[in-house]
């Protein structure tokens, strides 16, 4: 009856509108727009980033329409002192480049219209300068795909019948940073402007000019050109957009998918240790961490066929694979100061068990082998080191989890040894793949069979009413991460679990608490949960919680992309957490599950609301293919997998059969 009572309450709390919808979806292109209704006020911050540089924009509409701005700016290879994980050059500036412009004489007055996210920050104003003069302002902000620079497009274009008078002011500001505050010295802040003067606009005609805020360590001797740095933003966007698209009924979803994927992909840094992929939010820069890249994207990258990406992931493990050592000490939880350094604030946190399973599923989907046999040394010093953590219980001891003590996590969490089993599996793939012969899969078989045994004995339990599982021993509250078993295959308490996941006591408009009877949620707790839940089959279920979720984070009013945390870092738009929602769809809606190089396995959770869907441009196994499925008949699907126009598989199957597939 406890049970009954929880779900109607979970029911009902799907009716409600979960969070307040600012903007709508473009349609036709990637993009969405809130269109600013007079009098509406609504601020928001968006993280944006280039190969030297981030910036979270802090905008929104003020009570007299006008367009408010902060500029936090982010230069992760300008490293200052200390030089640790939060050791980048950070400067927070109000600096608007039209605070000086006239406007027959004034200053401007201005109303906006429209705020434009895709990719870019576009925004659309009004402004009245007398009896049949108007303007239209389009302002553009976007990183710089290679320079370390903000670069602003400012345009005006005559709106009304009369000519009007614009005076636009030449800016060069350049401020050095203290020296002794720099690892390398003095830094140098410019904030520059280009193409000022004073101009009559005919009406009709369009005047522009540009702007930008940039660091360097030398002053640089050519001025940026803003056209060209837009165009390679939009390039890299496109690029980033015409692979592994997604194709179903659903605008929101498909929607959300497609921004993920700016957000996972634009923040990888070029530093001296090679590229390095990072979290962002003002603090994680020019570094690396066991969960964030290890596990969370780098098995993401090949799907989306990135090469930077996979650079990154390659190179993040080779940095692991540099602190393997013979007296069994755990790898640090983090490398950092561009590889200069590291972090292990948090102990073990079961770095070893989350860089196995990142680097084995890498391995997998990229099908490349000769980066596999080049990560294999790593993969088996990481699963030896959690087989040496093994406890009486037949779990992986840990001094924490990757909460890092936020939360108490025992002497053994359920997270850590659920990734061992999953990095035990995927290296018995990759084993047969790579020549280490079948003795050696076998081995791995049979330690991840005995351990899927041992995580039930250990962890099983009844935690407020569901049979579900206890975190780690004595634990006796629900927790979010009680969802790991599901996205590695673990099923055997999927109901009681799936229950407590999508109750009261866990569920919240912002996706799951961490705990219950807590207010703090992370999305990547969320993003886990919604995977395993399509993995086990729920998929009603799962897709009701993916549309609100996807509805609240695109379309409400924190857009457009997954979140990090709250109360914690504000919800900043973390980078890796947007590859874990591009993980439901992959791994979670379409089941896929790499079985080698050039193989996988897929169990296709179709909707039925949907009568179909597709991933085109899938660009894993080192390949190119389309998958589509279509609803036939009763409970029939057609599954079909084509390669360079040529269909590879084509079956009909029951709903939740799963299918072999070699490309």
């Amino acid at each position: 009856m406890k049970k009954l009572i929880l779900l109607l309450t979970a029911f009902l709390c799907l009716n409600v509108v979960y969070a307040q919808r600012y903007w709508q979806i473009d349609e036709g292109s990637n993009s969405i727009t809130w269109q600013v209704k007079k009098g509406e006020t609504h601020h928001d911050h968006i993280e944006m980033s280039g190969k030297q540089v981030s910036v979270v924009l802090r905008y929104g509409i003020n009570k007299d329409g006008a367009f408010d701005l902060n500029k936090s700016m982010v230069w992760p290879m300008l490293r200052t002192i200390p030089n640790n994980t939060h050791g980048s050059l950070m400067r927070r500036l109000d600096w608007n480049p039209l605070e000086d412009v006239m406007v027959e004489g004034r200053a401007m007055r201005e109303q906006v219209k429209s705020v434009t996210l895709n990719g870019t920050l576009v925004v659309v104003s009004d402004i009245q300068a007398g009896k049949n003069r108007s303007l239209s302002l389009k302002r553009t902000y976007l990183p710089s795909v290679d320079l370390p620079s903000l670069v602003e497009i400012y345009e005006f274009t005559n709106t009304g019948t009369e000519a009007i008078d614009l005076e636009i002011p030449k800016i060069g500001i350049v401020s050095p940073t203290n020296p002794k505050k720099g690892v390398e010295g003095s830094y140098y802040i410019l904030c520059t402007s280009a193409d000022g003067g004073a101009q009559t606009l005919l009406p009709g005609k369009t005047a522009a000019f540009s702007a930008s805020v940039s660091a360097y360590k030398v002053l640089p001797e050519k001025n940026i050109d803003a056209a060209k740095e837009l165009e390679k933003r939009k390039t890299v966007v496109a690029e980033w957009m015409n692979n592994l698209v997604l194709d179903t009924p659903d605008p929101v979803i498909n929607e959300m998918f497609a921004f993920s994927k700016i957000r996972a992909l634009e923040s990888i840094y070029e530093t001296k240790g090679g590229p390095m992929h990072g979290p962002g939010g003002e603090s994680y820069y020019a570094a690396i961490w066991a969960n964030d890249q290890a596990e969370y994207i780098n098995p993401y990258f090949p799907y989306v066929g990135y090469q930077y990406g996979n650079a990154s992931a390659v190179n993040s493990f080779e940095h692991f694979a540099r602190y393997m050592n013979d007296e069994w000490k755990p790898i640090p939880s983090s490398i950092v100061a561009e590889g200069d350094s590291y972090w292990n604030g948090a102990g073990d946190r079961g770095d070893a068990a989350m860089i196995a399973y990142g680097a084995a599923r890498y391995a997998l989907a990229s099908g490349n082998k000769e980066e596999a046999l080049k990560l294999w040394p790593l993969i088996e010093w990481c699963l030896e080191f959690c087989r040496r953590k093994i406890n009486e219980g037949g779990v992986v001891a840990s001094d924490s989890d990757e909460l890092e003590g936020r939360f108490p996590a025992g002497k053994a969490n359920l997270c850590t040894s659920s990734l061992y089993y999953d990095a035990l599996l995927s290296a018995a793939y990759l084993a047969k793949d790579i020549g280490k012969g079948s003795a050696v899969a076998g081995k791995y078989r049979r330690q991840a069979a005995q351990l899927e045994k041992a995580i039930d004995r250990y962890f099983a339990a009844e935690v407020e009413g569901f049979d579900t599982y206890a975190y780690y021993e004595g634990n006796d509250v629900l927790r979010a991460w009680v969802c790991i078993p599901l996205t590695v295959g673990i099923n055997k308490r999927a109901a009681g679990t799936i229950d407590a996941l999508f109750s009261p006591r866990l569920w919240t408009e912002n996706g799951l608490l961490t705990a219950s009877g807590d207010k703090t949620f992370w999305d990547r707790s969320t993003l886990y949960a919604l995977r395993g839940v399509f993995m086990a089959g729920e998929t009603e279920k799962a897709m009701e919680y993916m549309k609100r979720y996807s509805a609240t984070r695109l379309l409400g009013v924190h857009v457009p992309y997954a979140v990090e945390a709250w109360p914690e870092g504000g919800q900043r738009h973390l980078s890796a957490e947007s590859a874990l929602y591009g993980r439901i769809v992959t791994e979670g809606i379409f089941g896929i599950r790499p079985t080698g190089l050039h193989s996988f396995s897929m169990i296709p959770r179709l909707p039925q609301e949907w009568n179909h869907m597709a991933l085109r441009n899938v660009r894993a196994f080192d390949s190119n293919f389309d998958i589509e499925i279509v609803r036939k008949t009763g409970n029939q699907l057609q599954v079909r997998v084509k390669k360079a126009g040529k269909v590879v598989l084509n079956k009909q199957i029951k709903s939740g059969t799963a299918l072999n597939c070699k490309i």
